[in-house]
């Protein structure tokens, strides 16, 4: 949103935003608990010679200190994290 100039559409979009998604979606804390998971992860990964995104690092925290399924249309992005579910949704 911060990207967008000021405009309508841009004021229409925050607005539904904030009405309808953030109400029906709980945005979940990149907390200290997803900090450290992220940060063994990522340990783990350099160890073993593989990469991921500093981006796909936080999702993957999140969703792994939430006990969630990570949903995801490129599950090869998130399947090089250990102990997290990850769903194709490509595949549903």
């Amino acid at each position: 949103m911060a990207r967008l100039p000021a405009s309508k559409g841009r004021n229409q979009l925050e607005r539904y935003l904030q009405e309808v998604v953030r109400v029906a979606y709980p945005i979940l804390a990149y907390g200290e608990a997803a900090a450290a998971w992220h940060a063994s992860e990522r340990a783990h990964l350099e160890r073993t010679g593989r990469v991921s995104s500093w981006v796909d690092g936080q999702i993957a925290a999140i969703a792994a200190t939430q006990d969630l399924v990570l949903v995801t249309a490129n599950p090869r992005h998130f399947t090089v994290f250990r102990g997290l579910a990850v769903e194709d949704w490509t595949r549903r």
